[in-house]
């Protein structure tokens, strides 16, 4: 009845005026109803733990988890090597092997010089020109590509030398004298800057603990090229002589290392990514970095004097390894009277050290620097070169025996790799802010020096033995600049850290007050963090000295 209050007890319905009648329907409704709050609770709980769970596991920006563990920057802590996934494998993967290519086409020449030089009737000299601006073209754009890395991303870096240099690849086919067959040489060398994109994306890609093992061996691999072309080119040639006399078969064998730029650059640019977290305009728009300053960048970058050290030092390891890729297959055909297919199996020796060697050169500065720090690192770099300097002039004096050369020229070999592996462990923490910059620039100084070399020691002016035992004695010279690198915070080879001194303020330093409080120095800050792994162990964080483990 209207005005009547009316309740419920446990399904039964009680009124004031009425006796209390059961309600067989309503129990049952309640019941279930609370069964049903009890359901969306243990669902809700679930859902919750799940939702904890996942917020859990790392994932970049479109919500992808990684396939490898990794730091609060998202840099992988592991390498995979048998792993092609996204994003680091695949960048590590897809950065050796267009390194690898711009190293066959840019050396294809080398082994077959003893074709192409009676086809062209091309003088020593001439040669010597062409083999120095195979090498000099890349110098200014290895500079070029830092910018563009630091400012686009790597992708674009690797994508565009990739496509932007296979014409002069698939030209030469039509080089008819000494100048159409130099400016090709030259223009194709630009491709090596793709080295720049590959240290660059390496070192983003990985976290510190083994970015010397993971830069030493995507560089190693890729420098592999220069000694696989050795032997490779010579072989394509031969085959092609079944479809045509020697002049034309040396020309059509550039086209594989042509389409094989065209087939790499199209795959890096519609399947690779830039940055852990994603391409660089997505973590741009979501705010992740900053919009660079190419500028502001260019200029924090070749104002630190390490980098200058670095890029004449790393012209004496890398450097010379362009230099005995342009050298040491005709040296040793001249020298020893080999045929061409010998020589050039031989002369890959050389090159095939790479396979190994470089990664053992990281491999090396990443164990050192597990207990020393940084000061291990630059310390594991000058032994390493000092002592290629001293076997490059042994092999020199050796010129009399063909066993003898080759034996010294594998050990030989092998210290030049590891010196150019340990060069790159010590890169990425010259600046962070500036990292395409300085990698560019040290980069270019490897081209720099092999340009300086063989113009000096291998155009004519001494004989090719005496010009690599004089190689040599520059080596050990130059090497020396390693003492003077210095870090505030970590200290050098022969002075300790300054006090006080961390590795925020060094590379927070090349940010504004204004830049730092609009969050542009935030992942730069994340770096720094994780960078105190590169003090001594026993002036570690606790907890980086809890968490270090092996860097393979």
């Amino acid at each position: 009845p209207r005005g009547v209050q009316t309740s419920f007890v446990d399904g039964i319905e009680i009124s004031p005026r009425l006796t209390p009648v059961a309600q067989p329907h309503t129990h049952t409704h309640t019941t279930h109803t609370r069964l049903t709050e009890e359901k969306r609770a243990t669902t809700n709980d679930t859902r919750t733990t799940m939702n904890l769970e996942k917020e859990d596991v790392p994932r970049d920006l479109k919500g992808n988890a990684f396939d490898l563990p990794v730091d609060t920057e998202h840099k992988a802590k592991k390498i995979k090597l048998l792993s092609f996934a996204r994003p680091h494998m695949r960048a590590f993967h897809l950065s050796w092997m267009s390194f690898f290519v711009s190293f066959l086409s840019t050396f294809a020449a080398a082994p077959m010089i003893p074709v192409i030089r009676n086809n062209l009737d091309l003088t020593k000299p001439e040669l010597g020109n062409a083999g120095i601006a195979a090498v000099t073209g890349t110098i200014f754009c290895r500079i070029a590509m830092g910018v563009v890395c630091d400012t686009f991303g790597p992708r674009y870096g690797h994508a565009f030398l990739m496509l932007g240099t296979a014409p002069a690849v698939f030209g030469m086919a039509l080089a008819d004298g000494s100048i159409s067959f130099l400016l090709c040489r030259f223009f194709i060398g630009f491709s090596l800057a793709t080295f720049v994109a590959t240290q660059f994306w390496s070192s983003v890609m990985f976290n510190g603990k083994i970015v010397g093992t993971a830069n030493a061996t995507t560089a190693g691999w890729g420098n592999l090229g220069g000694g696989v072309t050795q032997f490779l080119m010579p072989v394509i040639y031969t085959g092609l002589l079944a479809y045509g006399p020697p002049f034309q078969a040396w020309r059509m064998a550039y086209f594989v290392p042509g389409s094989c730029q065209m087939l790499l650059g199209m795959v890096i640019l519609f399947f690779a990514q830039d940055l852990p977290d994603g391409q660089y305009r997505e973590c741009i728009k979501a705010g992740e970095m900053a919009k660079p300053n190419p500028w502001r960048i260019f200029k924090q970058g070749v104002s630190n004097y390490r980098m200058w050290c670095m890029v004449l030092t790393y012209g004496q390891c890398f450097g010379v390894e362009l230099t005995m890729n342009n050298i040491i297959s005709p040296y040793l055909f001249d020298q020893f009277d080999l045929n061409i297919e010998i020589a050039g199996v031989l002369g890959s020796c050389f090159g095939l050290m790479n396979l190994f060697a470089r990664s053992l050169g990281g491999l090396a500065s990443d164990l050192t620097a597990q207990k020393y720090g940084m000061r291990g690192r630059l310390w594991t770099l000058w032994v390493v070169q000092t002592l290629e300097g001293g076997l490059c002039i042994v092999m020199g004096r050796l010129y009399m025996t063909l066993p003898g050369t080759l034996v010294v020229m594998i050990m030989f070999s092998t210290v030049v790799q590891m010196s150019e592996g340990a060069s790159y462990a010590v890169v990425p923490y010259i600046s962070k802010r500036a990292l395409g910059i300085c990698s560019g620039f040290i980069g270019a100084g490897g081209n720099a020096g092999s340009s300086i070399t063989q113009a000096i020691f291998f155009k004519g002016a001494y004989s090719t033995q005496d010009g690599i035992s004089y190689m040599g004695v520059m080596i050990i010279g130059v090497t020396l600049l390693v003492i003077p690198i210095y870090f505030p915070m970590w200290g050098g080879m022969f002075c300790g850290p300054k006090e006080g001194v961390t590795e925020s303020d060094y590379y927070l330093a090349d940010f504004t007050e204004e830049e730092k409080a609009a969050g542009i120095a935030a992942s730069v800050a994340k770096f720094a963090k994780e960078a105190a792994s590169e003090r001594a162990a026993v002036n570690r964080p606790e907890e980086l000295s809890e968490k270090e483990k092996s860097p393979v």
